[in-house]
């Protein structure tokens, strides 16, 4: 790419929009791939279900199709692992230091209240601190009932623990501690809130256990009165509460937990779950019902596994594309919905051959066109996307047309591959009609050769009338793919647009009424479009690009040149230049239009439009440089201010949208180019697609292409190689002839003149 990569894909995101570019549509084309192979395996693989009842004996051994869970060992596990789990215990962060504060604070300001007696002080103390610390208990609870981490069984708990296990103050300690000194009071909230700090630290379910500590801690401690150690000590048992509580709720989802990580108990594969003559009990029963095993009971785990398969098989071609070439279905979903319509067809013919199959006629299913799949994907998306669509339509067919018991069936498989992968070798290069038939031919006789090949390896099955029976369906069924091809070719060409390599070739034929107009009228023209068709062919396959599109659109490219022929260079044969005696801006304007003018051709007689983006981007938004200096001159020598500027005097673009239009569009140019040199040297002609190029790189006509700077370095070297093949009689080389000073490379619409 010429600039950066994110311009070109915001280039593109940009102008595509509707279901064709919608990444929704996309992955829903894939889900519908999915269900298509669902609905095409589902009645194959179901698993087999057998018709027993309770008590009575089994007629074969019944054993497990898939590793089976067993339920009644799991749940049993399950119980035994919730059992093993211990009660959960929440620790609640109560700050008891703030209530034995609180209660402090209350005391030191009652006791400063003189109008108040000590008995009444003593009283209204014996009534409110209990009541304190159980209104500190509720105001948390209620606090913390929004809170996630804290369950409504857990909030209740502590309600219910705070009020069982409360403390009474002995009623004496009311009447000390009305009679305290106002000195006492701060040294003891000190005390308090730092001893109480200090044990609710801890985990405590039992607060009694902890008080029990509380007398210690106070004798320890800076007090040194008697009233206020024997006060503080308790005031601090009150305080004191449990802060780790039994949390139900936890404990249940911690129990839930268990069972849930507690690996299930299976039945392995291939594992006998009832012998032959066994007597069917309950238990056994219920364990082959759970399974899908009975017919009496429906069980969808095995149409699950054909849903998953199916999607494994949709997923595979999803990432095959994506890693192969990713930007060949990146925007365009028409080629994803082309894809599936031919997985379609493909089904449905092997599904019609399969229905006239049975198991004494197995062979007739050899007469599905089972290689028509990747015919078709070859000749309209790619055939390294056909090679991988053999695999699916392998494993499609072994499952389809197999009439035998069992998942799979070898031999339809093998003869899918093998047809397929021939059919494919044999059309890749395909470039006329009659190659679809050849195909078909190749498949018929590699078709029956498989399927002689497996008779002889399995001897002891057939017989002569086998034989001929089944090579015979697998030249029918050769023959029926040719046959079908050809009529889908023209209908995908049409539905979707596809401008295949058959298509192309079509395009070619020089008795085309528009190459006929074109050679009739414009021969000179003519034979500049074969030249660039040979240059802009080779460089693109240099790439990687689609060179037979370049060859086809560079003969298309310039056709609107047949509506004005005398006013472009390469077809004024012993005549003046009529630019000569006209307006610079008139001469401009009959240039450019013929890009116009041949896109309008084009849609007339219906040409696709791989080609008339061509021939509409071909010259992007070139300037021409000519007609503007002729412009500028002429107003220089009238004396006036020219009323234009060099945007008036360019293509109209737009720009080059494919590597295929930007490559023939730099092949017109150097072509014209080259043909301007009486005595081109390669020097000369190395001098001029350089410029060229970086002409067109610098105007940023590459902008919104993937073209990239090695794949323009390869187009130059390339289009250098072809031109001194094309021109070599004309070329000087270094050693022949004096090396001359490189001449400016004019543009196309400069040579015209």
């Amino acid at each position: 790419m010429a600039s950066k990569e994110p311009s070109t894909d915001k280039s593109i995101s940009g102008k595509n929009s509707g279901w064709k570019y919608s990444v929704g549509t996309r992955y829903i084309l894939f889900l519908l791939l999915a269900l298509l192979f669902y609905m095409s395996l589902a009645s194959e693989l179901v698993p087999e279900r057998y018709d027993i009842q309770v008590n009575a004996r089994s007629e074969k051994n019944i054993v497990a199709p898939a590793q089976i869970e067993d339920s009644k060992a799991t749940l049993k596990a399950q119980e035994e692992a919730a059992e093993r789990v211990q009660t959960v215990f929440t620790k609640a962060p109560i700050r008891n230091d703030v209530l034995i504060t609180q209660i402090l604070d209350r005391i030191e300001n009652l006791n400063l209240q003189d109008d108040i007696s000590s008995t009444q002080k003593a009283e209204i103390l014996r009534d409110e601190i209990p009541l304190r610390v159980q209104n500190f208990v509720r105001n948390y609870v209620s606090a913390n009932s929004t809170n996630e981490a804290f369950s409504q069984e857990l909030l209740e708990e502590i309600q219910r623990v705070t009020d069982e296990q409360s403390y009474s103050i002995p009623p004496e300690i009311f009447i000390k501690i009305v009679r305290l000194n106002s000195e006492d009071i701060p040294q003891m909230k000190s005390t308090a809130r730092e001893i109480v700090s200090r044990l609710m630290q801890n985990e405590i379910v039992d607060a009694e256990s902890v008080r029990s500590q509380v007398a210690s801690s106070v004798n320890g401690s800076s007090l040194d009165d008697r009233t206020a150690r024997e006060v503080v000590t308790e005031l601090i048992k009150l305080s004191i509460t449990a802060n780790k509580f039994r949390d139900e709720m936890a404990t249940k989802d911690a129990k839930v937990e268990a069972r849930e990580s507690t690996s299930p108990v299976f039945i392995k594969q291939g594992d006998i779950l009832v012998a032959k003559g066994q007597v069917i009990t309950p238990e056994m029963y219920e364990l082959l019902g759970k399974n899908g095993l009975l017919k009496s009971d429906v069980n969808y785990w095995p149409e699950f596994g054909v849903l998953l398969l199916s999607m494994l098989l949709s997923l595979g071609i999803l990432m095959f594309i994506r890693q192969s070439d990713p930007a060949k279905f990146k925007y365009n979903n028409s080629q994803l919905l082309m894809l599936l319509l031919i997985y379609v067809i493909t089904l449905i013919a092997m599904h019609l051959a399969g229905l006239l199959q049975s198991e004494a006629q197995e062979y007739i299913g050899y007469v599905a066109p089972v290689a028509i799949g990747a015919i078709l994907v070859t000749l309209l998306l790619d055939m390294s996307l056909a090679y991988f669509s053999v695999i699916i339509f392998s494993i499609l067919a072994s499952v389809i047309l197999n009439v035998q018991g069992g998942m799979f069936n070898f031999e339809f498989g093998l003869f899918a591959a093998i047809t397929s992968c021939v059919a494919i070798f044999s059309i890749h290069r395909a470039s006329q009609r009659s190659t679809m038939l050849k195909a078909g031919i190749m498949a018929s006789l590699f078709g029956a050769l498989t399927v002689f090949i497996m008779l002889l390896i399995n001897n002891e099955s057939w017989t002569t009338t086998d034989t001929l029976y089944s090579v015979g369906f697998a030249i029918a069924g050769g023959l029926l793919t040719a046959i079908l091809v050809i009529g889908l070719m023209p209908f995908f060409e049409v539905t979707f647009g596809i401008l295949s390599a058959l298509k192309l070739v079509e395009l070619s034929n020089p008795n085309h009424p528009l190459l006929r107009k074109l050679l009739t009228e414009t021969p000179g023209t003519y034979h500049h479009s074969v030249m660039v068709g040979n240059l802009s062919e080779a460089s693109a396959e240099a790439i990687g690009a689609n060179g037979l599109l370049c060859r086809v659109g560079s003969y298309y490219h310039d056709i609107g040149k047949t509506k004005r022929p005398i006013y472009f260079i390469e077809n004024q044969n012993n005549m003046e230049n009529p630019h000569d005696s006209i307006e610079p801006k008139l001469s401009k304007s009959i240039i450019v239009a013929h890009a116009r003018d041949g896109v309008e051709m084009l849609k007339e007689y219906k040409l696709p439009k791989p080609i008339r983006d061509i021939a509409e981007q071909h010259h992007g938004t070139t300037f021409l440089h000519y007609f503007y200096h002729k412009a500028v001159r002429q107003a220089e020598e009238q004396g006036i201010e020219p009323d234009f500027t060099e945007d008036d005097f360019r293509y109209h673009g737009p720009k080059a949208q494919s590597k295929e239009s930007a490559i023939v569009g730099i092949a017109d140019s150097v072509e014209a180019a080259v043909r301007s040199l009486r005595k081109p040297t390669v020097e000369q002609v190395e001098s001029m697609i350089e410029k060229i190029i970086k002409g067109r790189l610098d105007d940023q006509q590459f902008n919104e292409c993937d073209l990239t700077m090695k794949e323009l370095d390869i187009v130059a070297r390339t289009l250098k190689e072809s031109v001194m093949g094309i021109f070599h009689s004309r070329i000087e080389y270094p050693e022949d002839v004096k090396r001359p000073k490189p001449t400016p490379a004019p543009s196309e619409e400069n040579s015209a003149e």
